[in-house]
């Protein structure tokens, strides 16, 4: 019998390494299927935090040891967002499906670069489906990323290849032409970080106005594209946003696209979480337009429920993508046969070269649950906010302070000192465990934010979390509200 060297990190002993595999399989099965006994979220005792600033040890520490401290100092102090009650930003609560996915992934320990390989395959094949659900043109290409704030990068330097020539990518920046691109007052903050990692500059960026339904106000677009213009600036990218942090909302997708046409601009959308919407039978409508986009970003570990991460990226035009990233190196090679065939790689699409395998988890959680049953899992979370709507709408201590456009919801406890109880209230929230509510800013009032994402939510964790907002409410301000 072969004995194992010792210069190898696989176990010594493999009937032992598999039980104790088991063990912490049987654990994480357990966390999930037993969620709702636990608080969503709880502080970290000084203790356990404490313990996270050792210095890095030369002796082994046997497996079992390593998870029982995992078990101890880590599931418990998790941000919470695999339970029901997590309501405070846009975080898909995973599945158990996807978690065996990912330990195969990790077992296989593929690098998605490229290569000839079934991994990559499965990828391409998860770009076609994904052509498909947004009605893109078979030219399309399509790449998994970290989240969407990677995609929104991606975007911009699409756009900007678009704008200057592919010269861009070795001479830079030009003096001439100045560009100018355009977003909403209410899109996320990858947008601005894009534009400044691009080396156009955040101060090119207009935060377009939102109308009374936090959605860009075009009008005011069109004014803003025109005075560029006027200033001798090259408008060259539209980002219009399915789905907004704060209050949910969908940009007017096909007026924005119009504009765009017209104009000669890149057209990009923000879909983080909204653009899944097209699996939903009753949300699909209200994303019309975004089949006219030149490119979407968007997350399947929000509202797709694939554990993080697995951001994406879509480009109509995949000519000009592959353009925008290939390079070419003695290393990277291509063949017609052998390992180095199957060219173009995803590594042609992007700016990592190591790239995980996260389309599996992807793949597993379509073909497991179907793409019926995730678009009914999306409706369901919008639902749930119209319950949370009529909840506050019934309430006289309570006011809503956004319209609901899809899941997301934003209200307040009624006081003289309203910022300071709703903070204090957030706060009261996330550490009694009963629920998890983020705060913003809408209309300079702050505002209890509830983002429902989780498949595991139903409306007797949104009563909750209204009877304790009421609750806490009360002994906050310390006498009924106004």
């Amino acid at each position: 019998m072969l004995k194992t060297s010792k210069n190898t990190l696989d176990p010594s002993d493999w009937q032992d390494f598999r039980q104790q595999g088991h063990r912490m399989l049987d654990d994480m099965l357990d966390y999930i299927e037993h969620l709702r006994e636990r608080p969503v979220w709880q502080p970290l005792p000084p203790e356990v935090r404490a313990s996270f600033r050792q210095t890095i040890g030369d002796e082994p520490l046997d497996l079992a040891a390593a998870h029982d401290l995992f078990m101890q100092n880590v599931l418990p102090y998790a941000v919470g967002n695999t339970h029901p009650g997590f309501m405070g930003w846009v975080h898909g609560g995973g599945t158990p499906v996807g978690m065996l996915a990912e330990m195969l992934s990790a077992g296989l320990n593929a690098n998605l670069g490229g290569r000839d390989q079934a991994p990559v395959e499965l990828e391409r094949q998860m770009v076609q489906w994904v052509r498909e659900l947004f009605g893109f043109p078979q030219t399309a290409s399509g790449l998994f990323v970290t989240g969407t704030s990677m995609a929104n990068l991606i975007g911009v330097l699409i756009a900007r290849t678009a704008a200057l020539g592919i010269g861009v990518r070795q001479n830079g920046m030009p003096s001439k032409p100045r560009l100018s691109a355009y977003t909403s007052a209410s899109a996320h903050i990858s947008i601005a970080r894009a534009m400044d990692i691009a080396g156009i500059g955040s101060g090119a960026l207009r935060m377009i106005p939102v109308n009374d339904l936090h959605q860009m106000d075009v009008d005011a677009l069109e004014r803003a594209i025109a005075a560029d213009k006027q200033a001798g600036l090259t408008p060259f990218f539209i980002a219009g946003t399915a789905g907004t942090v704060d209050a949910g909302a969908i940009d007017p997708l096909n007026v924005l696209a119009e504009i765009a046409q017209r104009e000669n601009v890149w057209f990009h959308v923000d879909g983080a979480y909204g653009a899944l919407g097209m699996l939903a039978k009753d949300i699909a409508p209200r994303l019309h337009g975004i089949e006219r986009a030149d490119s979407i970003a968007f997350d399947f570990h929000k509202w797709g429920q694939v554990p993080y991460d697995a951001g994406f990226i879509l480009v109509k035009d995949g000519a000009l993508h592959h353009s925008t990233f290939a390079s070419p190196a003695a290393y990277l090679k291509r063949e017609t046969r052998g390992m180095a065939a199957g060219s173009p790689w995803p590594c042609d699409f992007g700016p990592d070269l190591s790239r995980g395998f996260r389309a599996l988890k992807t793949w597993f959680t379509i073909q497991v649950y179907g793409a019926e049953k995730l678009g009914q899992i999306i409706a369901n979370t919008c639902a749930l906010a119209q319950h949370l709507k009529r909840r506050i709408e019934a309430e006289p201590m309570l006011e809503l302070l956004a319209p609901v456009a899809l899941n997301i919801v934003c209200f307040r406890y009624r006081s003289a000192d309203a910022d300071r109880v709703n903070a204090d209230i957030a706060v009261a929230l996330q550490e009694s465990g009963i629920a998890a509510p983020s705060t913003t800013t809408i209309n300079g009032q702050l505002a209890l934010r509830v983002a429902i994402v989780n498949h595991r939510t139903h409306a007797g964790d949104i009563d909750a979390l209204v009877d304790a907002t009421i609750a806490f409410g009360k002994s906050i301000s310390g006498r009924e509200p106004l």
